[in-house]
């Protein structure tokens, strides 16, 4: 299994949103030929599998909009990050699913999510107005936890910001958003 930096996440997904000229992950797995299912689930929020050569993001019904938009590029990270190793152990194994501190494989499909939902651009203006994290969150319709680490990839890209905390597992299941 290989590991990605910030650098190669960051760039997988700049160049993703530029090529689909969207924010909007709904387009975005539909212009990768990915395809959404929504389903009961009761132990997780989301998951990705490839079945016979076909590519699914499987959703929780009834989740916020923003919570489903978190979720759904955080599948659509495994999709382009991981997708060889998804194959190759059939789908990812949905309880451990968001938690970071267990799988790297899960921190880079949140440090995916972060860059892709979010705008570097826009994040700077907030902060250079002297919004603070959560502030940045409400604005943006997001994630705390997300922006904070979105404003990790700024610092690991060589912005000069403080570091955030954040909880590492803020998308798993157990966890309110």
């Amino acid at each position: 299994m290989e590991y990605c930096t910030t650098a190669e996440i960051v760039k997988a997904a700049n160049k993703l949103i530029e090529r689909c000229g969207t924010r909007d992950p709904y387009k975005v797995a539909r212009e990768l030929g990915i395809n959404i299912i929504y389903r009961d689930f009761a132990q997780q929020r989301g998951a990705y599998k490839v079945i016979l050569k076909n590519r699914f993001i499987f959703l929780k019904k009834g989740m916020t909009p923003v919570e489903e938009q978190m979720v759904c590029w955080h599948e659509i990270g495994h999709d382009i990050l991981h997708r060889k190793e998804a194959i190759a152990v059939g789908g990812f194994k949905e309880f451990v699913l968001f938690d970071m501190r267990e799988n790297r494989m899960e921190y880079e499909a949140n440090i995916f999510a972060s860059q892709a939902s979010l705008p570097d651009d826009t994040i700077l203006e907030y902060i250079e107005n002297g919004y603070d994290i959560q502030q940045i969150a409400r604005a943006m319709s997001s994630d705390i936890n997300l922006v904070a680490l979105k404003v990790d990839t700024l610092i690991a890209q060589g912005y000069q910001l403080r570091k955030q905390e954040h909880q590492n597992d803020f998308l798993k299941y157990s966890k309110k958003i």
